[in-house]
């Protein structure tokens, strides 16, 4: 699933393409992918303007020019795409944005599991996920104060608390790893145990690796691609996630990769020592 800097590499895409351009036509070749009447999301989105595309957490919000916004998550591999008007797609694009200038905003998905879901411009946030949401891992909205609280009141593991999107926004199974791994943090580690110090380091390192990683445009593991199908060059720089196996990058121990919360987890069992308390 692309991740925040994934999502956010996209964002900055679809606002060279997209932006300023008329809707003159839409072709919905799976219904499913749009959550609203398809035939009504059609009459209400042709002949529009997109302003501009806007992002919190892993949503995409398209901006119209008739105060609506297109919500749309991309999910385990949604992608978009620009092309010239009439060239062929194959059978996993799903949703076609015909604009006045002769291209098109191509929507593919070969999970099928992307979607989205036209809204009145301001109701975004009573949306889904959105309605719940935490804050932005930057250092003016992700908060010390904030992080240590919740994390006390937490009964769970660190791994799956960081996955939930009502802590703090963006964060998937890569940049976990990736995180716990810099900040020298078990994923099975009582998220209420961890100290003054641990907590800080940890936020630290959420908001430099999630920076850092979308600077590189992204993470492609799989099939992640940008909005120009390009793929993301962070890969080259991860240190434990899919390293299961190797040698831990700091210490040269065995990186174990094991399941924790049904996800794939790896991690330095030297650096990353499991402390009961």
């Amino acid at each position: 699933m692309p991740e925040m800097p994934e999502v956010e590499t996209v964002r900055r895409g679809l606002n060279e393409i997209a932006d300023g351009q008329q809707i003159i036509g839409i072709d919905v070749n799976y219904g499913k992918t749009i959550e609203n009447d398809v035939e009504g999301f059609r009459e209400a989105l042709v002949g529009q303007t997109i302003e501009h595309v806007d992002r919190r957490g892993k949503y995409l919000l398209f901006r119209f020019s008739n105060h609506l916004t297109m919500i749309s998550h991309l999910r385990m591999e949604g992608s978009y795409f620009k092309q010239k008007t009439g060239m062929p797609v194959d059978k996993h694009t799903h949703v076609i944005f015909h604009f006045k200038n002769g291209t098109d905003l191509c929507y593919r998905d070969t999970r099928k599991f992307g979607r989205m879901r036209l809204v009145t411009t301001g109701e975004e946030m009573n949306y889904g996920g959105l309605r719940t949401i935490g804050p932005e891992p930057t250092e003016q909205d992700f908060k010390l104060d904030y992080f240590e609280r919740i994390l006390h009141k937490s009964r769970g593991k660190i791994k799956p608390f960081l996955l939930n999107q009502s802590h703090v926004a963006g964060l998937g199974n890569i940049y976990c790893d990736e995180v716990l791994w810099m900040s020298k943090i078990n994923p099975e580690q009582a998220a209420n145990t961890l100290t003054h110090e641990q907590a800080k380091t940890l936020r630290e390192n959420i908001i430099k690796e999630i920076a850092t990683a979308t600077e590189h445009k992204g993470t492609t593991v799989h099939t992640y691609k940008n909005a120009f199908g390009d793929a993301g060059g962070f890969q080259d720089y991860l240190k434990a996630y899919d390293h299961g196996g190797e040698k831990c990058p700091r210490c040269g121990t065995k990186m174990v990769k094991i399941k924790v919360a049904q996800r794939g987890t790896t991690y330095c069992p030297h650096c990353q020592e499991l402390i009961e308390k």
